[in-house]
């Protein structure tokens, strides 16, 4: 072990249910568009051969969620439910669709928290939007649920409540794109190793999120995430 100039940070970490270890996060790989409904509710088409990445740093993830201060240098943060991926075993090389579950360690649940006037201001320049995605804890996300327990991914329905108050929900069936599909693209472009988490997009109904408000989210009974929004 080398020397180190400075200290190491710890590595984040997420708790995986019925196992005492924990699942060490290497990167974060997010999906655009994914959904139909939402892609047009944000003025986009979907184009089948081309799905859109984007990154977030492994530690933008607040883990369990619950209370954390509202984003700064941002008046429209926007909510984005979302399944979220956790690849156990690295890939060698390209991966084929057929053979890409087998990457697959389990499943959570996750928020691509979204500051999206930044967001607006980079797109209208044509510039990288990364501030508007990679900030400080803009991933909130649950436990992880091995595969075997989540069972094969069907029409298990995403939802988000903000304030008690219905605001997305969508079968994961809507999905445009298919985690093998995914995962194979995205072996494409990365060497996925194990460690990674791929946010896999989110339904129609994005909005805005104030400080004071509280969200709950779940994928049917299997999942569920809460969290709170402080003044800073």
């Amino acid at each position: 072990m080398p020397d180190l100039i400075i200290a190491a940070a710890a590595a984040p970490t997420l708790a995986v249910r019925g196992d005492n270890r924990r699942f060490p996060i290497h990167r974060i790989y997010c999906v655009g568009r994914n959904f139909a409904e939402h892609a047009r509710e944000m003025g986009s088409e979907i184009d089948r051969g081309s799905p859109v990445f984007f990154m977030k740093p492994a530690d933008a993830v607040l883990p369990g969620g619950g209370e954390q201060p509202f984003p700064s240098a941002t008046s429209d943060l926007h909510h984005e439910v979302e399944l979220v991926v956790a690849l156990g075993t690295s890939a060698n090389g390209e991966v084929a669709t057929d053979q890409a579950m087998a990457l697959v360690l389990g499943y959570a649940l996750g928020l691509d928290l979204t500051r999206r006037d930044l967001q607006a201001k980079a797109k209208a320049k044509g510039l990288p939007w990364d501030t508007a995605k990679g900030f400080d804890r803009s991933a909130p996300i649950s436990e992880l649920v091995p595969a075997a327990q989540f069972g094969a991914l069907a029409s298990q329905r995403l939802t988000l409540s903000v304030n008690g108050n219905l605001r997305q929900q969508a079968p994961l069936s809507d999905m445009v794109w298919s985690v093998p599909e995914i995962i194979a693209e995205l072996s494409r472009l990365y060497e996925l190793r194990a460690g990674d988490l791929i946010f896999m997009g989110t339904p129609a109904g994005v909005a805005a999120l104030q400080a004071g408000d509280r969200y709950h989210a779940s994928i049917d009974d299997l999942l569920h995430l809460e969290g709170h929004f402080t003044s800073r």
